[in-house]
């Protein structure tokens, strides 16, 4: 997929770390970027947000970065924004897609507005003094067998399960530890799915499998006993199905470069759901994205090459 020579890149910064509830998954997946750059002859170097002025990226004279800052300040735009302050290249999506990719809530109601597979939810609004009256009417609409998460939250953080009004009144406030938006949806029984898109391409879907009660943090970068299916396992056409509306449901936000979508299978309506888009996706060596590459033959090295050639799309910069 790279045609460029590794001096075309110039100085690269990967960006890691940084100041979010997943900084340490960020700076796995940095390492893990970084080294796979220095293996192509890239001249690469770490970069942590949280332990250096951003400035340094321009004084220092970085040509281009790799944002692998996962979850607040590195994947809702915030960082975007300050590159391209500073015109600076960087790999994935531009500011505005950034933060509504982020933002579940958002999301979501772009993608139902496209007639999109979406879970039937609620959103609960930070001026919401939310109480059980609320939690009841909530569970009448949706069931009782509810998914709370924060709106603007990553690697399932601050995400509860729960079947009734009282734990729904408590899983709310919960995820506002993490977000004042508050998103509830209907629990499904899955199994998850989800596809990673690459220079407006799908990847072969993944399974996933968790042994706890959903994919929560631990189960996604602690818990060895998490199964991952690759191929998944669909037949052909439901895998073209899935890689469609992941194109549509990418390009709905305005995103470009790579990113991955999620679903969830509704045993119910045997459909496949929508649940968020991720557009700086873990690059950890339990990670998906990594995974699914591989399954088209691509190596890891190539696979980090391939994203950071993102940098040399317009997003109002002139890379």
């Amino acid at each position: 997929m790279n045609v460029r020579n590794a001096e075309d890149y110039g100085k690269v910064a990967v960006l890691m770390g940084g100041d979010s509830h997943e900084r340490e998954v960020s700076l796995r997946s940095g390492t893990a970027i970084y080294e796979a750059l220095l293996s192509k002859g890239i001249d690469a170097h770490t970069f942590d947000p949280a332990k250096q002025p951003i400035s340094e990226l321009s004084t220092k004279h970085f040509d281009r970065a790799f944002i692998a800052l996962h979850g607040k300040h590195g994947e809702d735009g915030v960082i975007q924004g300050a590159l391209e302050m500073m015109s600076i290249p960087y790999s994935g999506s531009g500011i505005l897609a950034s933060a509504i990719g982020m933002d579940k809530v958002r999301s979501k109601l772009i993608w139902q507005a496209l007639d999109l597979p979406v879970i039937p939810g609620v959103a609960v609004e930070p001026e919401t003094n939310f109480k059980v009256p609320d939690a009841e009417k909530i569970i009448l609409h949706l069931g009782k067998n509810l998914m709370v998460k924060p709106s603007s939250e990553g690697s399932s953080i601050g995400m509860t399960v729960c079947h009734d009004a009282e734990q729904l009144v408590t899983a709310v406030e919960t995820a506002r530890e993490f977000s004042e938006r508050v998103l509830v949806e209907t629990l499904l029984s899955g199994p998850e799915y989800t596809v990673t898109i690459l220079q407006d391409q799908y990847f072969p879907s993944i399974r996933i499998e968790p042994k706890r009660e959903f994919y929560d943090y631990e189960a996604k970068y602690s818990d060895a006993g998490t199964e991952y299916f690759c191929p998944s396992g669909l037949d052909e056409e439901l895998e073209k199905h899935l890689g469609e509306v992941s194109l549509k449901a990418f390009k709905a936000i305005g995103c470009i470069g790579w990113g991955r979508v999620d679903f969830m299978h509704d045993a119910v309506s045997d459909k496949y759901l929508l649940i968020e888009i991720n557009t700086v996706p873990g690059m950890t060596e339990t990670s998906l994205v990594p995974k699914s590459a591989l399954s088209k033959g691509i190596s890891f090295a190539d696979l980090v090459m391939t994203i950071l050639d993102s940098s040399f799309i317009a997003q109002g910069l002139k890379a």
